[in-house]
């Protein structure tokens, strides 16, 4: 579905991809991991279009998209759900979905499975975003993004800093999301366990390089554990 072929992009002058190429099955999931700083949301945002490589391409479902924009890519199917539980603070939970489901055909049948999903938000339709909790504001972005009805749907550490309980519903939410068909996912998570319960398929970067790679799945943990060990 995604195809990320010898990347290398950064930002100004400074380079932090250094040739990355990195590929997403269709209907699977695949897990991108590493510390803080090797890159992992540089290859997000290159991959949505925030930034524009200096060599390599970003092929969708086949087609090229390298040069294109992000609205572009929005509506070929490629959702994008950034660091930081990202929501409109002044909208309510209602008003933030509503948003987003304007103008889209199946925009309310496609608000009641993104909270069929996220039953919890139901009951905070009302409240506004910039009230919720951290799990909860990340729920709402998920769910956002899903409104879109996507094909691909980038995640970038969807659980940080969000407290154990509404980790584990999102964890769910997720495995449920590439069980059921239909999705592809680019997930970048620090939970090893969570991701390699997750991926078809992983990539562990540093400094801007893939050092590791492989099928996804339990029995990867150990070697992922290891490659960031290094």
């Amino acid at each position: 579905m995604l195809q990320i072929e010898d990347v290398r992009v950064g930002y100004h002058r400074s380079s932090v991809l250094h040739g990355v190429t990195v590929e997403v099955p269709k209907d699977g999931v695949s897990a991108v991991l590493g510390h803080n700083g090797a890159g992992k949301s540089t290859l997000l945002r290159a991959a949505v279009g925030l930034l524009t490589p200096s060599s390599g391409t970003v092929r969708l479902d086949g087609e090229d998209i390298t040069r294109r924009k992000p609205h572009e890519r929005v509506a070929r199917g490629m959702a994008y759900v950034p660091q930081g539980q990202q929501a409109f603070p002044h909208l309510t939970t209602a008003e933030n979905l509503q948003l987003v489901a304007d103008g889209r055909k199946r925009g309310k049948a496609a608000i009641g499975e993104a909270l069929d999903l996220f039953p919890a938000l139901r009951t905070l339709s009302h409240r506004r975003a910039g009230l919720l909790s951290g799990g909860q504001r990340q729920q709402l972005a998920i769910a956002r993004a899903l409104v879109t009805e996507p094909r691909i749907l980038l995640l970038d550490e969807p659980t940080e800093g969000i407290q154990p309980t509404v980790v584990a519903e999102i964890e769910e939410t997720i495995l449920a999301l590439a069980a059921r068909g239909g999705l592809s996912v680019l997930l970048v998570e620090q939970h090893v366990g969570f991701a390699m319960r997750a991926a078809q398929r992983y990539y562990v970067l540093e400094a801007g390089r893939v050092t590791s790679s492989g099928e996804g799945g339990q029995d990867a943990e150990r070697s992922v554990r290891e490659a960031l060990s290094v």
